[in-house]
C-alpha cells in the first residue's frame, strides 16, 4: 500500500475574512489523492465581531488558537510576526462604495482599505495575492490606484504585478448561483515562474458545450435540484435555538450548524397573498392589482425580480446580505410559498451543514451574503496550489 504523499502546506493569511467563504474554498480543496487540506491559515483579520466569532469557531484551532484572528479593523493590526510566514494573502475589502446597490460614493472611506491590504502585503512578502470585489471595481478610482501602486517604480506595490484582473461567475464553476465577482491575482515579480498564471478552467456554462477538445462543460447548476430538494418546504420555528458562545471573548447568540438556520418569517396576511399569487419563475408583476401597489403598478419596466421566485432549474440570483426580503429581489423559494431561509441561502453560498454559525439572525445574514461562495474560492485555489506546488 502506497503512502499518502508528503506535502507542505501553503499558509495563508485572510483580511477581511467575514465568515470564511474564501477560507472554507481553501481548506476544501484536494488535490489528486491527498485526503487532508493542503492550505493552512495562520492569521485572519475581520473587524466585525459576530462574523469574526463564526470565523473562530470554524478555523481558529488550525490558525493556532483564537489569538490569530483579528476581530477588530485592519489599521490597528500589526501583521509583522507573519512576515514571511505566509505564501498567499486573500481579502475582499468593502465592496459597499463599488456596489451598483449603494451610492456609489467615490469617497466613501471604506474604498480606502484597498491601502491597508497593500500594508499588510508588504510586511508579509506573500508570493501572491488575491483581490476580490463586485464587478464594478475594475471600473473605480480605487482600482485604477491600485494598478498604478504595481506599476510606478515608488507605487505602494512595485513588488507585485497583477497578472490577472477579471469578473468571473461563479456559476462557470459548478456554484448554483449566478454571482459575478472580480478576482484580482497579483504576483511578487522576482517569482518569474508565477507570471503566466491563468484563471482556473470553467467547468460548467450557461448551456453546457465544449470548450476543449474532449473537454464538456456541464450545464450551469440548477439551483432547484441542488439545494431546494434537500430543504423542507416548510419551516417549524421563526427562531434559532437559544444557545450563546463567545469564542473571541464577546459573548453572542450561537453555537449553530447550517442546519440550525432553517427558520421562517412573520409575514403580514397581505405578503402571504402575495407569495400564493406568484406563480413558479413570477415576480411582482403577476399580482392582481389590489396586491399590488401604486408604485409597482406605475413602474412596468422596473426590476423584474422583486418579489420573484428563484427559478427551480436555474442558478439562483446573487444571494445578498436581505436575501430573506423578497421585496429585494428575487428571494421567494421556488415552489413553497415562503421567502428562503437561511440555510436554504448558506446552502446556495455552498457552506456545508456542519458550518458553525455565530451572531443573530441579522448578523448571520448579513455573513452569508457578503461571503465568497465556496465553490468559487475552492476554484481559486485549485489555481493557487497549481502554480505554487505543482
Amino acid at each position: 500500500m502506497n503512502a499518502a504523499p508528503h506535502i507542505t502546506p501553503v499558509n495563508i493569511v485572510d483580511l477581511f475574512a467575514g465568515c470564511g467563504g474564501l477560507t472554507q474554498g481553501f481548506h476544501e480543496f484536494r488535490p489528486g489523492a491527498v485526503e487532508h487540506p493542503v492550505f493552512r491559515t495562520v492569521a485572519a483579520v475581520e473587524h466585525d465581531v459576530a462574523a469574526a466569532s463564526t470565523y473562530a469557531l470554524n478555523f481558529a484551532d488550525e490558525a493556532g488558537g483564537s489569538g490569530h484572528i483579528h476581530a477588530g479593523d485592519i489599521e490597528d493590526w500589526e501583521p509583522d510576526a507573519h512576515a514571511g510566514q505566509a505564501e498567499v494573502i486573500l481579502g475582499g475589502p468593502p465592496c459597499q462604495g463599488f456596489s451598483g446597490l449603494g451610492k456609489e460614493d467615490k469617497n466613501d472611506p471604506r474604498n480606502k482599505l484597498w491601502r491597508e491590504y497593500a500594508r499588510v502585503v508588504n510586511a508579509i512578502k506573500p508570493k501572491m495575492f488575491i483581490v476580490e470585489n463586485v464587478d464594478r471595481f475594475l471600473r473605480s478610482p480605487e482600482f485604477a490606484l491600485l494598478h498604478a501602486a504595481t506599476e510606478k517604480p515608488d507605487g505602494m506595490l512595485r513588488d507585485y504585478e497583477l497578472v490577472q484582473q477579471s469578473v468571473l461567475n461563479s456559476a462557470d464553476f459548478g456554484v448554483p448561483q449566478a454571482r459575478r465577482r472580480v478576482i484580482v491575482v497579483a504576483v511578487r515579480r522576482d517569482l518569474k515562474h508565477l507570471q503566466n498564471l491563468e484563471y482556473p478552467r470553467q467547468t460548467h456554462a450557461k448551456n453546457g458545450g465544449d470548450f476543449l477538445p474532449g473537454a464538456g462543460q456541464e450545464k450551469w447548476m440548477a439551483v432547484g435540484p441542488a439545494v431546494f430538494s434537500r430543504t423542507p418546504d416548510e419551516t417549524r420555528t421563526t427562531e434559532l435555538p437559544e444557545r450563546e458562545c463567545a469564542p473571541l471573548g464577546v459573548t453572542l447568540p450561537g453555537v449553530f450548524a447550517t442546519t440550525d438556520l432553517h427558520f421562517g418569517r412573520n409575514p403580514t396576511e397581505l405578503s402571504r397573498q402575495r407569495y400564493r399569487a406568484i406563480p413558479e419563475g413570477g415576480n411582482r408583476h403577476d399580482l392582481p392589482p389590489e396586491l399590488s401597489t401604486a408604485k409597482w403598478i406605475a413602474h412596468k419596466n422596473g426590476s423584474h425580480d422583486v418579489m420573484g421566485r428563484m427559478y427551480w432549474d436555474r442558478p439562483s440570483v446573487t444571494i445578498r446580505t436581505e436575501f430573506y426580503k423578497p421585496e429585494k429581489g428575487r428571494y421567494l423559494h421556488p415552489r413553497a410559498h415562503r421567502p428562503i431561509t437561511h440555510y436554504e441561502a448558506a446552502l446556495i453560498q455552498g457552506f456545508p451543514a456542519d458550518f458553525k454559525w455565530s451572531g443573530s439572525k441579522i448578523q448571520i445574514g448579513r455573513q452569508i451574503g457578503n461571503a465568497v461562495p465556496v465553490g468559487l474560492s475552492r476554484a481559486l485555489a485549485g489555481m493557487v496550489y497549481g502554480a505554487l506546488r505543482d
